[in-house]
């Protein structure tokens, strides 16, 4: 039995090799995107969901501190667990404030694949 699996990569892009758009191939790839998007997106930027997203981006404008990051570690945990609760089991999250840099690394478990996966993010200030 073949575990095919194919969604639209993100960012959205064009392959031009193919002529068509870029595609994702793996599930745990996939995944990684939705995580991404929850980090990535600041609540209020969509429109047909005013509260989705994370705002790590907006941590570019926080001092750079143990305190924010302490607001990220919270932060991260609730969006994740409720934009992808059904998807990842988050297992531990670290922010790390060092330097110019918010460090946030992310152990989570692939609840369909029961696989263990580790995603590192930074965030430059």
């Amino acid at each position: 039995m073949t575990n095919h699996f194919t969604s639209i990569g993100f960012p959205v892009a064009i392959d031009v090799g193919l002529g068509r758009v870029a595609t994702e191939n793996t599930y745990a790839a996939h995944v990684e995107q939705l995580i991404r998007q929850v980090l990535l997106t600041n609540p209020g930027d969509r429109i047909d969901r005013p509260d989705f997203g994370c705002g790590i981006r907006r941590m570019v404008f926080a001092p750079n501190s143990d305190v924010s990051a302490n607001l990220l570690h919270a932060t991260v945990l609730q969006a994740l667990d409720r934009w992808l609760g059904s998807v990842i089991k988050v297992d531990d999250v670290k922010t790390v404030a060092a330097g110019e840099t918010l460090e946030v690394r992310i152990a989570y478990l692939l609840v369909a694949r029961q696989q263990r996966r580790y995603l590192n993010v930074s965030v430059t200030i």
